[in-house]
């Protein structure tokens, strides 16, 4: 994936005099710590550790509020932030369902994740964003984050510094001169930070850094709405799985090239598995050692794995195709011998960085890829369109609850 070319602030935007971001949106001291700031979460399953308790408080003396998340921390607001900075699309998903989308600047690569997020969106009246006014923010470099001017950058702290155009001392002034980071990355995988934030990075769920991130625009009622949407559905999912026994094995994928694919862990623990976890189906690749997250294998050894069903991660962007997925197996002598190809099983998806409105279309979508017989047929993805219309009564969740609570109609 390429970034987009960002054009540089004139070189008088630093330095200038006049008052900074840090007077308009302030942060505890402790984002400061160690001289580094930068900046995502088990689910249900993976034990996350919370942090201690968030807080939205407001002072007597102003109107001030302050919300927590590791490991930038406590982070104190004077008013609710009107231009963000989101980089993955699960913050971006979080600020939209949070009911402000429309504060959002910058995403990473934001044709290829605002078409995966507006395909989802467009099943939901009055949900949208308008990705096309959107910069990219993969590796803007600090004077890319002038220009964006945000009042806060939805992504971790400790991420934000290994970023190739950042250092420490960049991602510092850039939090102490325009905005604070607010973010937890390496709860994706539940992975190891980088050295320096180890000792106070804390895990965890997708839905626990959403709390908080509600939280920054004043907006915890929809997170708790949301969250018992959400919990209904997995709810109903937990107590319908049929036995162990009678579970499919199932491969979690990216189409690779040459007649290859990328395989993760279905059952991994962070929130990149929020939608696949909870089916708690049988990995086709558990036995298989990895090197590090994903492996890569060829058409022989996902006969030889022989899954009843792939889920092909992406495929639901701008860039990648199921049918090309589909007819590359399907036109191979060794793919075509596949379970899942042969009982045309083989499934889009969308993206692993979900928030919470992703999380439950995917939750949804996941449930019926693998288990038709108990939650309803999939009706299948066809490339470039939304996410397929779904009768009501066939639904996991209420599409018009979620668009209210999105629409501060809760």
């Amino acid at each position: 994936m390429e970034q987009d070319d960002v054009e540089r602030p004139p070189e008088s935007r630093r330095g200038s005099g006049g008052p900074t971001r840090r007077e308009y949106v302030k942060y505890g001291s402790s984002v400061l710590c160690g001289g580094l700031l930068a900046g995502c979460a088990g689910e249900n399953g993976s034990q996350s550790v919370p942090a201690g308790t968030p807080s939205e408080t407001t002072t007597a003396r102003d109107d001030s509020y302050s919300v927590t998340l590791e490991p930038a921390e406590t982070v104190e607001f004077d008013h609710v932030p009107e231009n963000v900075y989101t980089g993955l699309p699960n913050t971006a998903d979080m600020a939209v369902a949070a009911g402000h989308g429309d504060a959002i600047i910058s995403i990473y690569y934001p044709e290829y994740h605002g078409t995966i997020l507006n395909h989802f969106y467009d099943r939901l009246d009055g949900v949208s964003l308008t990705w096309e006014r959107l910069t990219d923010s993969w590796n803007l470099g600090k004077e890319g984050f002038y220009e964006l001017d945000s009042d806060v950058h939805l992504t971790d702290p400790a991420y934000a510094s290994t970023l190739e155009q950042l250092d420490e001392a960049d991602v510092a002034e850039i939090s102490d001169e325009i905005g604070p980071w607010f973010g937890n990355y390496y709860s994706d995988k539940r992975r190891d930070p980088p050295q320096s934030w180890a000792d106070e990075y804390r895990y965890y769920s997708l839905w626990e850094i959403f709390e908080r991130v509600a939280q920054v625009f004043r907006a915890g009622s929809r997170a708790d709405a949301l969250r018992d949407v959400h919990e209904s559905m997995r709810s109903t999912i937990e107590s319908n799985l049929p036995p162990t026994e009678e579970r499919p094995t199932v491969a979690l994928t990216f189409e690779g090239k040459e007649d290859t694919f990328w395989v993760y862990r279905l059952n991994a623990n962070g929130f990149l598995t929020a939608h696949t976890r909870p089916l708690d189906a049988t990995d086709a690749f558990a036995d298989v050692t990895f090197e590090g997250a994903q492996t890569q294998v060829d058409y022989e050894a996902m006969l030889e794995a022989d899954p009843d069903v792939i889920l092909v991660l992406f495929t639901m962007s701008s860039s990648y195709s199921i049918s090309d997925v589909r007819e590359a197996l399907e036109s191979s002598p060794v793919g075509s011998e596949i379970a899942a190809v042969k009982n045309d099983r083989v499934y889009a998806q969308g993206a692993r960085y979900q928030g919470p409105i992703m999380n439950l279309f995917q939750l949804e979508m996941t449930a019926k890829q693998v288990y038709p017989e108990v939650f309803g047929e999939w009706p299948g993805y066809v490339d470039g369109e939304p996410y397929p219309e779904i009768p009501e009564s066939e639904q996991l969740f209420d599409r018009q609850r979620v668009a209210d609570i999105v629409n501060g109609a809760i």
